[in-house]
C-alpha cells in the first residue's frame, strides 16, 4: 500500500499505536495539537511542525521574513490551542546550496520578530543540505490547565475566534498576481496567509478561567478540525450557517466565500466548545477578542450544517491532508 491509499490520518493513527502513551510524566500523548508532559512539578507543551518547499509553501510566493514569522507562529498556535504560553523553540533547517544568503537573512529576521512578540527564546537546532527547502521547528512551552479536542460534550456551544476563509482567499490571490504592497484592498487577506497570528492570549484566557471544554486550532479547514475535535470527544455538531464568521474583504474577492469559511485551511485561530452556561462570560469576553458562536456539538454522531430556512445537510469535511 502507498501512504496516497493510506492518507495521513491513518498514518498518524498507525504510528500512535505503534508509540502508546507510556509512564506518568505524559498526560497527553499522540494526537492532539500538542502533547502535554508533567517531569517534575510543571505541565509542559510540547510540539513540531514541518514547512517543505513546494508543498507548504512556495518561494515565489511566500516573502521569507513572512514565511520566518509563519513557520514560528504555526507553532505557536497549537500552544495556544492548549492554553498555554510558549517558552523556547528549536530551529532545523535544510537548504540546497545555491540558495542566496540574503534570503536565508530575511528568513531568520522573520523568525526573530515573531520570537520577541511572543517571548520565544531560540536555543538550538540543525542545519543541513537539502534538495528543497525544508523547515522544521519545535516549540516547548508551559501549560497551566491545558485543553484538549477530547473534552466536549453534547449540548457544548461552538465558538471560532476571528473569520474564516481568508488564509485560502489570500493564497488565491497570490497566485492570481496580487502582491502585499501592491493591493490594497486585497492585503488583510494576503496577511492572513502570510502572517498568520497565533491566538495566544485568548488560548490562555479560555484555559485560565476554564471557559472552554474542548479546543482545536483551524490549520486544515473547519470541516476537516472540527472533524477532529467531534472524533476526540465522541460527539457529532451542528454548524449554522449564517453565523459563520466572514470578513468584508472575502465576501468582496470571493464569489462563495462560504465554501472557503468551511473547507479552506490555515486560518490558525481558534475552535473551541463551550458549556452554556458559559455563554455570558464568554460574550463578555468577545468585548475584547473576536468570537463568534456558530453551532453546538450533539450526541448523534456525523457534522450537520444548517442554512437560514433552517434546512439541515450533512457536512463532509473536505480540508487539507497530506498524501492526498
Amino acid at each position: 500500500m502507498k501512504l496516497r491509499s493510506l492518507g495521513e490520518r491513518d498514518l498518524i493513527t498507525a504510528i500512535a499505536r505503534e508509540f502508546p502513551k507510556k509512564g506518568r510524566a505524559v498526560v497527553l500523548g499522540i494526537g492532539d495539537d500538542a502533547s502535554v508532559l508533567k517531569p517534575g512539578k510543571k505541565l509542559l507543551i510540547l510540539t513540531k511542525d514541518l514547512l517543505v518547499e513546494r508543498v507548504d509553501f512556495f518561494r515565489n510566493l511566500h516573502p521569507p521574513y513572512y514565511l520566518g514569522r509563519k513557520s514560528l507562529n504555526v507553532n505557536l498556535s497549537d500552544v495556544a490551542a492548549m492554553g498555554g504560553r510558549p517558552r523556547f523553540a528549536l530551529l532545523g533547517l535544510g537548504f540546497p546550496p545555491e540558495t542566496e544568503t540574503r534570503w536565508v537573512q530575511e528568513y531568520l529576521r522573520g523568525f526573530k520578530r515573531a520570537a520577541r512578540e511572543t517571548g520565544v527564546s531560540l536555543v538550538g537546532g540543525d542545519i543541513s543540505k537539502a534538495a528543497e527547502i525544508v523547515i522544521s521547528v519545535t516549540v516547548l512551552g508551559e501549560a497551566g490547565l491545558p485543553v484538549s479536542r477530547g473534552g466536549g460534550k453534547p449540548g457544548d456551544l461552538l465558538f471560532v475566534s476571528g473569520s474564516l476563509g481568508d488564509a485560502q482567499a489570500g493564497f488565491r490571490l497570490l497566485n492570481r498576481g496580487f502582491r502585499l504592497g501592491r493591493n490594497r484592498k486585497a492585503a488583510p487577506l494576503l496577511q492572513a496567509f502570510l502572517n498568520p497570528v497565533p491566538q495566544l492570549r485568548l488560548g490562555r484566557e479560555l484555559s485560565r478561567r476554564r471557559l472552554a471544554s474542548a479546543m482545536i486550532d483551524l490549520s486544515d479547514g473547519l470541516s476537516v478540525d472540527l472533524m477532529h475535535l467531534c472524533e476526540a470527544s465522541g460527539v457529532g455538531a451542528v454548524i449554522e450557517l449564517e453565523k459563520v464568521p466572514l470578513s468584508s474583504e472575502i465576501r468582496a474577492f470571493v464569489r462563495e466565500p462560504l465554501l472557503l469559511a468551511l473547507h479552506g485551511g490555515e486560518d490558525f485561530q481558534l475552535l473551541f466548545s463551550a458549556p452554556p452556561e458559559n455563554r455570558a462570560a464568554l460574550l463578555k469576553l468577545s468585548r475584547v477578542y473576536s468570537i463568534a458562536e456558530i453551532g453546538h456539538l450533539t450526541a448523534r454522531k456525523g457534522i450537520f450544517v444548517v442554512n437560514g430556512e433552517k434546512r439541515r445537510t450533512r457536512l463532509k469535511p473536505k480540508g487539507y491532508e497530506h498524501f492526498k
